[in-house]
């Protein structure tokens, strides 16, 4: 039950939430219910799954004194002088993860198509002034897949739980996904079908726009006309669709040079 002093707000994404000591903050996020809770030497963290007969849209906050039940266990975190601020930054997935399309689509010869994706994010739970991270989380149990032309050449990624979007206006707004627009250009003599793709979240960084939906950089990836390789390009700057936008997670592998990368062809389309 939750307190009748409490008071349920929409969650903000790198907010400075203050906590004073004994006070827990509860959020319901995703596929996920969580509660931190500040003391005076500690912080406690408490994690709970769900499974919700739907897919969630919102993200509840509360800030009170209730607990779950002792069935979640927490984990626990000494103070350092974190003036009791909290802060929850988005992260991309610490690995590939492959997309597939709403239905396996066709790119004639020449041809270029834009697909906008949402994929999940993780929580970072970071406390004060200087937003030390205590933990990360997924906010949706990933599941694993390999991509690769066979179990030898290849890589383990995500799979994404979500479809790429010809239309931006068919993506879900979800609180717990970022948006990225996807440019495939297809190089080659032949018509390219694409029936999934990796999506290199890891060089991703999370931008917030000016109505706090989530945004990453433009993702480009070009078949090359000699059908063993494609590039991938990363955009400096968030698209212009996406409106105003702030920078607010960096991400978390940076490439190694420029933002272009040679890849073999079935290790980005599988």
């Amino acid at each position: 039950m939750t307190d009748v002093t409490e008071s349920q707000r929409d969650g903000v994404w790198a907010h400075p939430y203050q906590l004073a000591s004994g006070q827990t903050q509860q959020h319901e996020l995703g596929y996920t219910r969580l509660w931190v809770t500040l003391l005076d030497m500690e912080w406690q963290v408490r994690v709970q799954k769900l499974v919700p007969d739907t897919d969630p849209i919102t993200w509840y906050e509360t800030i009170g004194h209730t607990l779950p039940s002792g069935a979640i266990s927490e984990q626990r975190f000494v103070r350092t002088g974190d003036n009791g601020m909290l802060r929850y930054i988005p992260a991309m997935a610490p690995l590939p993860t492959v997309i597939k399309p709403h239905q396996p689509l066709t790119i004639p010869a020449g041809a270029t198509c834009v697909i906008y994706v949402g994929t999940t994010l993780w929580m970072k739970i970071c406390v004060g002034d200087s937003a030390s991270e205590l933990m990360e989380l997924p906010l949706a149990t990933p599941s694993m897949t390999w991509l690769g032309r066979n179990t030898m050449q290849g890589e383990l990624c995500y799979a994404s739980a979500t479809y790429g979007r010809l239309a931006l206006e068919a993506v879900p707004k979800r609180p717990w996904r970022a948006l990225t627009p996807v440019t495939i250009i297809n190089r080659r003599q032949k018509s390219l079908l694409v029936e999934r793709f990796s999506l290199p979240t890891p060089l991703l960084p999370v931008y917030r726009n000016d109505k706090g939906r989530l945004w990453t950089p433009g993702v480009t990836v070009e078949s090359d006309t000699d059908m063993n390789s494609a590039s991938l390009h990363i955009e400096s700057s968030v698209t212009a669709v996406a409106g105003p936008c702030e920078l607010i997670a960096p991400a978390r592998e940076q490439m190694a040079r420029g933002r272009r990368l040679v890849r073999a062809f079935d290790h980005i389309f599988g």
